[in-house]
């Protein structure tokens, strides 16, 4: 499973996915234009706060099954958007 994170967890969160396997794609400060480029092909995003998650960057992700939210509340991810494609 292909993990993008676009933004800082813990560095122990990240050893644990990356010791299960998953190919985990750390990329900080991206712009939303890069985050639709960097989307396609991860099966997981893993965000904070900063990070919007829009229709659109959900309708890229083509692959993706679940977005990860470390942090409380989900006020910057289309909920809708991600329920319409099965996320």
């Amino acid at each position: 499973m292909r993990i993008l994170v676009s933004e800082e967890i813990a560095p122990d969160a990240l050893a644990r996915l990356e010791a299960s396997g998953h190919e985990v794609d750390v990329r900080l400060g991206l712009s939303h234009d890069e985050l639709l480029d960097a989307v396609r092909g991860a099966h997981a995003l893993i965000i904070r706060s900063a990070t919007d998650v829009t229709a659109d960057v959900i309708a890229a992700g083509v692959g993706l099954v679940v977005v990860g939210r470390a942090g409380i509340g989900l006020d910057n991810v289309d909920v809708e958007a991600a329920t319409r494609q099965g996320v």
